[in-house]
């Protein structure tokens, strides 16, 4: 799949590209073999891969987008513990999907690309720390000047965002409270999908008990993350990204609003009332 992924997204010197290759993982026991593989595959073909080590998938996209590299990120996400997989990007963080490219990948792989080594040297494997970078970034995108002091509790789910929620919050206006934080891929404490209500009911309850303004709630890539308020009851989604929304469209009038497309419809009305498109 390395192999075929360098070929596909063309990060060959040779073939004009940018000659190397973004990897990150989550902290499943599975994920440090599968980056060695993918690497000895991309390396193959003549192109470098750049290990970014531990990171969330948000993490390898904004190293793909600052460095306009193509990516790969293993985890499995919010699935169980036994499961593991690829999430790929092209330089600058362009998705790879069934229909941009993840098919010819698929189809390279099973015609041998790995078998088909490129002509001259391997590629090289070097390490590069992005994580504070990511941190100044994030935190560069909302001007906190004058905020209250918050609590905040914070579920990381033993997944990734114990790894980038203490770089990314620090020094900010919050007093947080860390649960399973301690990386552990086999979640000892509860599945780290906090889309299903059950693993939200440990949150909930730290955040009733030490009467915190919020909670927040990460799978396991810390790609997705969940509110609850004060009272301990969940926050739409929608209500987020509507909030959100309006904030931005404060700070820059007339801009254009991505969502997703399984929001509820408060959150294209909300974009209109505030003059966005």
């Amino acid at each position: 799949l390395g192999a075929a992924f360098a070929q596909v997204v063309g990060a060959s010197r040779e073939a004009g590209g940018p000659g190397a290759v973004f990897v990150g993982r989550d902290m499943r026991p599975s994920s440090p073999e599968l980056v060695a593989a993918f690497a000895d595959g991309v390396t193959g073909q003549c192109v470098d891969v750049v290990d970014i080590g531990l990171a969330s998938t948000d993490q390898l996209y904004f190293a793909s987008g600052l460095l306009g590299l193509p990516g790969a990120m293993f985890t499995a996400s919010h699935n169980p513990a036994q499961y593991n997989g690829i999430k790929l990007c092209r330089a600058g963080a362009a998705p790879v999907g069934q229909d941009t490219g993840l098919a010819q990948i698929r189809d390279s792989a099973e015609a041998g690309a790995a078998d088909r080594p490129a002509d001259g040297a391997r590629g090289t494997v070097r390490e590069r720390d992005l994580l504070g970078d990511y941190a100044e970034h994030l935190r560069g995108l909302v001007d906190l000047t004058g905020s209250r002091p918050l609590s905040v509790v914070v579920d990381a789910g033993n997944g990734m965002g114990g790894h980038t929620v203490p770089a990314v919050l620090e020094g900010l206006p919050l007093t947080v409270h860390p649960m399973y934080f301690e990386l552990d891929g086999t979640f000892p404490n509860h599945e780290a999908n906090p889309i299903d209500p059950e693993n939200l009911r440990d949150l909930q309850r730290e955040v009733l008990a030490r009467g915190a303004d919020l909670g927040l709630a990460f799978d396991g890539d810390a790609d997705r993350c969940f509110v609850v308020d004060e009272r301990g009851e969940p926050v739409s989604p929608s209500a987020v990204t509507a909030l959100i929304a309006a904030r931005e469209l404060a700070a820059h009038p007339g801009a254009t609003i991505i969502h997703n497309l399984i929001t509820s419809w408060t959150v294209p009305e909300v974009v209109r009332e505030q003059g966005g498109t």
